[in-house]
């Protein structure tokens, strides 16, 4: 598991040198979450693309909702629904001290709060970075938002 770590990070340097401070995970249409509605998460506890029809700008990035109601939930308290370390992985933050991009489908809501973290083959290998953040997410908690202060 070190290797596939540090491996990881390596390339993930390499593959991200481009993102820069301040900046919420978003893709090459200014979207940020790929398009997936993060008021869903927290109303359904499930991953759905939302409908640039019902969307926001907050943070710079244009946030897509799947309906009416999950856009006005987002405009009256955008801070409530909006995922931790601004959409990046929460595992990569902790772990690696790195903005990483996330597959939208893999999340997790805790204690009201929304994480995200990278799912995909790794080296060919699946690789997805919710199972070592769930095996010690208090720790996992605790040092990406350490990592967050100065990544941000």
């Amino acid at each position: 598991m070190n290797t596939i770590k540090l491996t990881f990070a390596v390339l993930l340097l390499i593959g991200c040198s481009s993102i820069s401070a301040q900046d919420v995970f978003k893709n090459a249409n200014n979207v940020a979450n790929n398009g997936y509605d993060v008021v869903n998460y927290f109303n359904t506890n499930t991953a759905a693309r939302g409908s640039k029809d019902f969307s926001a700008v907050q943070n710079g990035a244009t946030y897509y909702f799947m309906n009416a109601a999950n856009l006005e939930s987002f405009k009256s308290n955008p801070d409530s629904y909006l995922p931790q370390f601004d959409g990046y992985c929460a595992f990569a933050v902790a772990k690696m001290n790195q903005k990483v991009p996330v597959d939208p489908n893999t999340f997790r809501i805790d204690d009201g709060k929304l994480y995200l973290f990278f799912n995909d083959y790794w080296e060919g290998k699946p690789f997805n970075t919710i199972v070592p953040w769930l095996n010690n997410e208090a720790a996992m908690e605790k040092m990406a938002a350490e990592n967050w202060k100065i990544l941000q």
